[in-house]
């Protein structure tokens, strides 16, 4: 077994014990890798938080890319085991794991999409003859509640996994195994994975409330629509791995599904079932 890199890079911190504190100097983020850790702000006294990060999330980037103060509080909620990496040892980290790269980029990238939103939200309700208050948009306050889960349609009602129609209009459905949910795919495109509350996404098919032992990435895998049959490709970065049938994906390659094939995203299991299937008599 190869040695792990960035075992001489590891840090432990107890639950309830401070990270870092807000305005702190740094120059170190952080990748957790066992436990959860709390962002917060202290407002008149009261402390707001701002996200609950766990494995896999990465914080504190800012104080590697810009050498900025903290902007947030960071305290364990559970044990936490966290990667300390300083600008010395951000290129290997990078090269040594491609999703801390391509979560980072997913999260500037909605950070800045988020900071354009508020912008044009300000500037659209401000009178045309008043000019604009100057005040900072704060990119890293919590973006409003996630959206609600849409309800299952009736024709897709747990039940044994061989009597479970595919919704009208939809291209096909994924069955939790043993048919207690079951996930349709409406749009051509659809990435499967679980809620980011860092970025506020929430992906087409989300499998947040099944995956108990959060073993499917925010971004896992992507089922897409092509000449009228699904094809299923797992996203760069998943960390768990997807099998259909036992064999596991290139990451990246598109892979036809079929009706029947067995789908595993991490720990999750799920049945493919293509539109225009009957269910059993």
């Amino acid at each position: 077994m190869a040695p792990d890199p960035f075992k001489n890079l590891m840090v432990r911190r107890k639950a309830g014990e401070a990270v870092y504190s807000e305005g702190d100097l740094g120059a170190e983020m952080y990748v957790i890798q066992v436990g959860e850790v709390r962002l917060f702000r202290m407002r008149d006294g009261v402390k707001q938080e701002l996200a609950v990060m766990e494995k896999g999330d990465f914080f504190g980037e800012l104080s590697v890319l810009e050498g900025l103060p903290r902007t947030t509080g960071a305290e364990a909620v559970k044990d936490v085991e966290l990667i300390e990496i300083n600008s010395a040892t951000f290129d290997r980290m990078i090269r040594a794991n491609i999703e801390i790269a391509v979560r980072m980029l997913r999260k500037l990238s909605n950070r800045l999409q988020e900071a354009n939103r508020k912008l044009e939200s300000v500037t659209s309700s401000a009178p045309a003859d008043r000019p604009v208050a100057s005040e900072a948009v704060d990119i890293d306050a919590p973006v409003e509640a996630p959206p609600p889960q849409p309800a299952l349609p009736a024709a897709a009602a747990p039940g044994a996994n061989g009597d479970i129609a595919v919704p009208a209009g939809a291209h096909g459905l994924l069955i939790l195994d043993g048919g207690k949910r079951c996930f349709p795919i409406i749009t051509p495109q659809a990435v499967i994975g679980r809620y980011d509350p860092v970025t506020g996404t929430r992906p087409e098919i989300d499998l947040t409330q099944v995956d108990i032992n959060r073993s499917v990435s925010r971004r896992h895998a992507r089922v897409f629509l092509q000449d009228g049959s699904c094809f299923l490709t797992e996203e760069v970065g998943a960390l768990n791995g997807t099998l259909v049938n036992g064999r596991r994906l290139v990451p990246g390659k598109p892979h036809a599904l079929a009706t029947g094939d067995r789908i595993a995203l991490g720990m999750v299991a799920l049945v493919f079932k293509a539109a225009g299937e009957k269910p059993k008599a």
